[in-house]
């Protein structure tokens, strides 16, 4: 699970970087923009705000579904679709952050989206 909770080294992640009010984009559009983030070793993720999009609630995404970050434009683009994220195990408070089981689904859960690789292909999505 803890591969989950780090940015992958070509994602565009320095140090101590600040995403908050960054734009989020799933792999098929907009969701929200970054309302917290948590950088705490093995624990890295962002909580999004989705606006009215799911509801007006937030959803908690690891930072290793996190392909790329944009300082530029100030944008996060993460693996998932839309659709993906809305199924995703419902973030309700702050205190679940700190809670095993929790992240435990959530990682699983955003595990379980990867694509396997095409046979003979080096890169991920």
């Amino acid at each position: 699970m803890s591969g989950m909770w780090m940015y992958a080294q070509d994602s565009g992640y320095t140090s101590a970087q600040s995403l908050v009010g960054f734009t989020v984009e799933a792999a098929d559009g907009a969701i929200g923009h970054v309302d917290r983030q948590q950088d705490q070793s093995g624990m890295q993720h962002l909580v999004v705000d989705t606006g009215v999009w799911v509801f007006g609630k937030s959803v908690l995404i690891p930072a290793g579904a996190v392909t790329r970050i944009d300082a530029e434009v100030q944008a996060v683009r993460v693996s998932a679709t839309q659709e993906e994220v809305k199924a995703a195990p419902r973030f309700t408070t702050d205190s679940e952050t700190a809670e095993h089981d929790y992240l435990s689904a959530v990682g699983d859960y955003y595990v379980s989206l990867r694509r396997p690789l095409a046979p003979g292909s080096e890169a991920g999505r």
